[in-house]
């Protein structure tokens, strides 16, 4: 069993920058790629950003690509999502989610798509 909690959200305005935090439990967390996936006020929940359990390969939502980097620290047991040029319809919960796979170019929102889910943290973007 892996338990995801998230930390770093918050308030940002525009153009600004945000650090999220995903930190997990469990031994095998060096084993399961990782997902950060995001659901705005109103909004279905959308995918962002993934990575491999070697930290290796990435895969980023066209929405977020050059603007947000996933990165991951096994030794912590923590995923990390830094968002740059942050923009208001960036705002919404912010989910972390793990998966012993890896779905290439077709990573979906889907809840049964991934083994493991985060609360979620809130970051809101003001204009």
């Amino acid at each position: 069993q892996v338990q995801l909690v998230e930390s770093g959200g918050g308030l940002v305005q525009a153009g600004g920058s945000l650090r999220v935090s995903c930190e997990a439990s469990g031994r095998t967390f060096n084993k399961l790629a990782m997902a950060w996936l995001r659901q705005a006020p109103g909004k279905e929940r959308e995918f962002a950003a993934a990575i491999s359990w070697t930290g290796l390969t990435t895969y980023y939502a066209v929405p977020v690509k050059g603007r947000f980097t996933i990165s991951r620290d096994n030794a912590k047991n923590t995923v990390y999502l830094q968002m740059n040029s942050l923009q208001p319809e960036d705002t919404g919960v912010y989910y972390c989610a793990a998966v012993e796979a890896w779905y290439g170019s077709s990573w979906s929102s889907s809840e049964d798509a991934y083994d493991y889910w985060g609360r979620g943290t809130q970051v809101t973007v003001s204009s």
